[in-house]
């Protein structure tokens, strides 16, 4: 129903048990999803991870009959400075992250571009010195486990919180592997253009979220912001992007109700764009 390459992230539905959730995407007609694995965003997965929750998740998962196109996970602030049972406990979670990716086929695990937070903690070039260290060594471990490792590097929240700091994430990337998710929403609501982000970093995006934002407001749902969306799509095909997209309508101008009915609006309407 909908174009194959679009899924829809479960953050879109985190009011819901992840059963649920995965019985609402599935009943509209997506066939892959990006799962949401984000304390304080999404509950889907559980924080603290253990061998059974990456079992219980992935059984659930594979019951819906849905595939996975990424875990959008969060293993902690990587510009913290960290002591040994900190970073053995960082350590832990990626593991069981990349587990999880593993047992439900997931392409690539999603990590954050740093903390939840603009101002550094050591000073921006050090601050971002340690996210790419820290990303880059993520991927190395996901690599062995035949996972991808993808960043969203401008998160209008995080310490790349504009296309400046994004370009000097990614070039602290290059080489690394370590794939760009855009995001539409964020790059709006930092008062860049996404035409902007798909020129500089268009060899470096692996993966699409999408979601409607004004300045300074990422949740808004498709149609009632400011983003262009046929403009930057257009950008991504002209550019050679392949990649999948995904729906991350984690939206405030939704009653809950009604997220089902938007998500399906704006599937058909993006699907008429890729």
């Amino acid at each position: 129903m909908f174009n194959p390459r679009l899924g829809c992230s479960s953050i879109s539905f985190r009011h819901l048990d992840l059963p649920d959730a995965l019985q609402t995407m599935a009943g509209l007609g997506f066939e892959e999803i990006d799962l949401g694995a984000l304390p304080g965003v999404c509950d889907h997965v559980p924080y603290e991870l253990g061998d059974g929750d990456v079992h219980a998740v992935a059984g659930q998962i594979a019951a819906s009959g849905l595939k996975v196109r990424s875990v959008n996970g969060d293993i902690g602030d990587l510009n913290a400075t960290l002591d040994a049972v900190a970073q053995r406990d960082r350590d832990r979670h990626l593991e069981m992250l990349l587990a999880l990716a593993v047992e439900t086929g997931a392409k690539a695990l999603v990590l954050p571009c740093g903390a939840l937070s603009r101002e550094p903690v050591q000073g921006l070039d050090a601050d971002l010195d340690a996210v790419a260290s820290a990303l880059t060594s993520a991927q190395r471990r996901a690599d062995a486990m035949g996972v991808e490792l993808w960043t969203e590097a401008l998160h209008y929240f995080r310490l790349c919180s504009d296309l400046d700091r994004a370009g000097l994430l990614i070039d602290r990337l290059a080489g690394s592997g370590v794939g760009t998710v855009m995001d539409f929403s964020h790059i709006v609501a930092s008062g860049a253009d996404p035409l902007d982000f798909v020129e500089r970093f268009h060899a470096t995006i692996t993966h699409v979220h999408l979601r409607d934002a004004v300045p300074g407001n990422i949740n808004l749902s498709i149609g009632n912001g400011d983003a262009d969306f046929a403009a930057g799509l257009s950008a991504l095909k002209s550019k050679g992007y392949t990649g999948h997209f995904s729906l991350e309508l984690e939206t405030r101008d939704v009653a809950d109700g009604e997220r089902a009915t938007a998500a399906a609006q704006a599937a058909t309407h993006i699907s008429t764009l890729i």
